[in-house]
């Protein structure tokens, strides 16, 4: 993939690592506590729950971690079907992501958030997003773009600091500039988590939330249609 290539799909992702912000902004703060995409979360939450520590319900956590495994295999076998017959697995897999999200709005049509106890609509609405979340999650880990994950910036975090000035190592690509891409993809996490969070306070019903998210996922899988197409092994 050139230069210009990648620069774009970088920009793709970015744009990917700000939906999942504003997904998780709705996640935990108007559908749970719970977490879509990042699931680590959930085994802890759901560890702490089983154990009646920290007030910290565990079947929420419990249903997002079952819809997102299902939603992983699916999208591993729907995007590496996709390949072997030469299609863009890139274009479906944001298109059914999508689509799920979608679902998830149509669940949580004029739902208003509730933190701490959600009701059963609101499982309902969480359980589709973490769906999506694994659909998601597959595809960018086909992706496999360094430095832009687009569910969690840890490790992006972990390079930008490794490989900064501050941290001087050459195996995190110290004097590279390979920071720039890292410290965007933190960046576009946190304007997403900052803009759900914004509408979430300003009492927007859940499906206004995630309309918004959806077109945006379905913009960036219409923008690459014509685009080269991706190996599934890693790019840029």
């Amino acid at each position: 993939m050139d230069v210009r290539a990648c620069g774009r799909l970088t920009l793709l992702l970015l744009v990917l690592t700000w939906v999942t912000g504003l997904i998780e902004a709705v996640s935990l703060l108007a559908l749970g506590p719970v977490f879509t995409a990042m699931q680590t979360g959930n085994v802890l939450f759901l560890s702490f729950g089983l154990a009646h520590a920290g007030h910290l319900p565990a079947l929420a956590s419990g249903v997002s971690l079952l819809s997102f495994s299902a939603g992983a295999v699916c999208a591993a076998r729907l995007e590496g079907a996709a390949q072997a017959r030469g299609r863009s697995w890139f274009v479906l897999g944001l298109s059914v992501e999508a689509a799920l999200i979608t679902v998830a709005a149509a669940i949580g049509w004029e739902l208003a958030p509730r933190y701490g106890a959600p009701e059963a609509r609101h499982l309902m609405t969480a359980s589709a997003l973490a769906v999506a979340m694994g659909f998601r999650n597959v595809t960018s880990m086909r992706v496999n773009l360094p430095g832009v994950p687009t569910t969690l910036v840890t490790r992006s975090m972990t390079a930008l600091l490794g490989g900064s000035a501050l941290g001087r190592d050459s195996a995190f690509g110290y004097g590279t500039g390979a920071w720039g891409r890292r410290a965007r993809a933190v960046a576009s996490m946190f304007a997403g988590g900052l803009t759900g969070a914004l509408l979430v306070r300003a009492g927007c019903p859940v499906n206004w939330l995630l309309l918004p998210a959806a077109a945006v996922v379905l913009g960036v899988a219409l923008t690459y249609v014509r685009q080269p197409a991706l190996s599934g092994l890693g790019c840029c």
